[in-house]
């Protein structure tokens, strides 16, 4: 029976899962395939996460939980997972390097924005994003986001550090950020709100320097040239990997405690790191108690 817990995503759930079973001497493997951190590298700031008086950007929250990992020799295995299969009483997790077996799978792989509108021309999609960590270096540039919820206010307060004119787009009427939010918007004199506007076309401009975003407004046509365009329309969970028979076999071994889903992955819309924190944590004493029991 294998005996090494495998986790799927090094976000702030998976992270709290390594740390807690780091802790009970369990072995794992800790499988991520892009950066650690997940979702933290678009936050602005994290002011509801409990032992920072004056809130923390996620960036910074993220270098901490390295430093915590690194203090305890938690290592990230950087693969890709293509396909998970459950056959044999076992978990065959598929990578593009290998194929490791467990009986134990945490998945905290999180979310991934819902894709870009094909309403973005080919040739303008090297300056659309859907992430805003990408766009957290520029400067004195003028973005635009599409989006009418906290991540668009958000991201926006975000940019405005860098000295950019923001403009946020919201095709409806109603607001549905926080208000402090809101408020701290309105305070910027470099972030633009206007609502009502549905974004119809988007196309290359300048030789490709610059955008275009081609709009309607109570039925009047409207355009907006800008450097960048970023999407906040929501998200989905990143569960790409997992073949529809697999989901159909899901249940079954989540009640066997075989199977974890945490964090954003399964928490909708309640995204928060503390949320995802606590999710990892009682996984990783759910496992440690199986672990006791002789699985």
């Amino acid at each position: 029976m294998k005996q090494e817990v495998i986790i799927l995503g090094a976000g702030p759930a998976g992270i709290t899962t390594a740390i807690q079973l780091k802790r009970y001497g369990i072995p794992f493997v800790l499988i991520e395939k892009e950066r650690a951190g997940g979702l933290l590298w678009n936050a602005n700031l994290v002011e509801n996460y409990p032992g920072f008086p004056n809130g923390v950007a996620g960036p910074k929250l993220i270098t901490l939980m390295r430093k915590q990992m690194e203090r305890l020799g938690i290592k990230i295995t950087r693969e890709e997972v293509t396909n998970v299969a459950w056959r044999d009483n076992c978990f065959h997790i598929v990578t593009q390097h290998a194929t490791r077996n467990t009986n134990i799978l945490v998945v905290a792989t999180g979310t991934k924005a819902k894709p870009i509108p094909d309403i973005v021309a080919p040739e303008a999609k090297s300056k659309v994003f859907t992430e805003v960590w990408h766009l957290l270096n520029e400067e004195d540039k003028q973005i635009a986001i599409v989006g009418a919820g906290d991540a668009a206010f958000d991201y926006a307060l975000n940019l405005s550090k860098k000295r950019n004119i923001v403009t946020i787009l919201n095709r409806g009427h109603e607001v549905k950020c926080l208000r402090l939010l809101w408020e701290r918007v309105a305070a910027q004199p470099s972030i633009h709100y206007a609502d009502g506007i549905a974004v119809s076309r988007v196309e290359s401009l300048n030789n490709g320097t610059r955008l275009q975003v081609r709009c309607k407004r109570d039925g009047d046509q409207v355009a907006l040239d800008v450097d960048y365009l970023l999407f906040a329309i929501g998200r989905i969970p990143q569960l790409d990997f997992l073949p529809e028979s697999f989901r159909a076999q899901e249940s079954a071994l989540i009640e066997s405690k075989k199977l974890f889903y945490i964090g954003d992955v399964k928490n909708e819309l309640l995204r928060q790191v503390a949320i995802a924190a606590g999710d990892g944590l009682r996984a990783a004493m759910q496992i440690q108690t199986l672990f006791e029991d002789g699985l």
